[in-house]
């Protein structure tokens, strides 16, 4: 069945029409449906497309393409993200080449209020590995979602933080979605699809070419609030990220390294320059970004409300509320075990927890208080 999808996709195989164009058409002609079977003629006089643009599209004929990957998306759970949907990542939208398409495999919301990018080396120092972990722990009463590209090294390192730490955290791939690289991360891929996401522009079948990895990377850098260096050289994908992020006019950071390390000569070299900001602290970056502001006023109006709302809970709800007093953050097993309620009982008291909006539910079926 041929489905308004199914030729948002096939407008994505079209040459020559890319985001830009895409958008034009959509805004004009209400659906990529209508785009298809609209008239040559009409589709010429449209600002942006012309004869030969709209030649390619009336004479598109790759559909069994097209049908292979509707397959593909609805065998895997994927969630197809076109530019014109709400629930595309609105960061990109502000970029000047943002993916017509995307692919998504995950529960965080790309659009949450806090994202942050981080990279790296894939050679990293053991100063690196320790950094990347006290800055994401930093970070998690945040409720950031942590962005970085999948790659072995600090990236890896500040994925897996992040799920220790309860925050959400998303991989952007080089590739399709039914391939995973480098295959050693194949277990922590899985996890953060529960945790967070795995993320491409990129279709099935498509493999990690070298020119991929910049083209990834600038989605690492537009999708995020803020780029932070953790440990890289004066080459390579970091440094490409870092001055994409610039472009695209967000904040870059770089923790700064020793001055004879060749690990650390790149973030010395973009603090040096003026094209990150020096950073030793995540409260340094929550500062910058203005984020302490934001969490001190929300919870300055919800105390009082919360405190009317908890003089009227359950008994059984006041027991688990009280749990949060001794961590920030708990996992549905962890709170039925200490509670002692059955995985019924704790549901059910998480949920009307949640309607109270007194707690809020994290990836990874954790749970803090609002």
């Amino acid at each position: 069945m041929k489905n308004e999808l199914f030729y948002k996709l096939a407008l994505t195989l079209v040459p020559q029409v890319g985001a830009v164009q895409a958008r034009i058409l959509i805004d004009k002609y209400g659906s990529a449906e209508t785009i298809f079977s609209t008239r040559t003629q009409l589709l010429e006089k449209t600002e942006g497309i012309g004869s030969i643009r709209a030649g390619l599209i009336k004479g598109f004929r790759a559909f069994d393409k097209v049908e292979k990957e509707l397959k593909f998306i609805e065998k895997n759970e994927i969630r197809p993200l076109f530019l014109t949907d709400t629930d595309y990542p609105r960061r990109l939208l502000h970029c000047f080449d943002p993916p017509t398409v995307l692919y998504y495999k995950g529960n965080a919301d790309l659009n949450n209020s806090r994202v942050i990018a981080i990279i790296g080396t894939r050679m990293h120092s053991s100063y690196g590995k320790q950094v990347t972990e006290q800055f994401v722990s930093g970070l998690a009463e945040t409720g950031a979602l942590i962005v970085s590209g999948l790659a072995i090294g600090i990236d890896t390192i500040a994925h897996k933080a992040a799920i220790k730490n309860g925050l959400p955290t998303t991989g952007v791939l080089a590739h399709g979605l039914d391939t995973l690289y480098p295959s050693e991360n194949s277990e922590v891929a899985r996890e953060m699809v529960t945790k967070g996401g795995l993320i491409t522009e990129f279709r099935s079948s498509t493999k990690p070419d070298k020119h991929h990895f910049p083209t990834r990377n600038r989605i690492v850098a537009g999708i995020s609030d803020a780029t932070v260096v953790i440990e890289t050289g004066v080459k390579g994908g970091s440094i490409i990220t870092a001055e994409l992020a610039n472009g695209y006019n967000r904040e870059v950071f770089a923790f700064p390294g020793r001055i004879n390390d060749p690990k650390s000569a790149g973030c010395n070299h973009l603090i040096r320059n003026n094209k990150a900001v020096l950073l030793t602290h995540a409260s340094e970056l929550i500062a910058s970004l203005g984020w302490n502001d934001t969490l001190a006023k929300g919870e300055a109006l919800k105390k009082p409300v919360q405190q009317m709302l908890f003089d009227d809970l359950l008994p059984e709800e006041k027991a688990v509320m009280e749990m949060f007093q001794l961590k920030a953050r708990m996992h549905i097993d962890e709170l039925a075990a200490t509670s002692g309620f059955s995985g019924g009982s704790i549901a059910t008291i998480l949920l009307n927890l949640q309607l109270k909006e007194l707690l809020v539910a994290l990836p990874g079926n954790m749970y803090k208080p609002l």
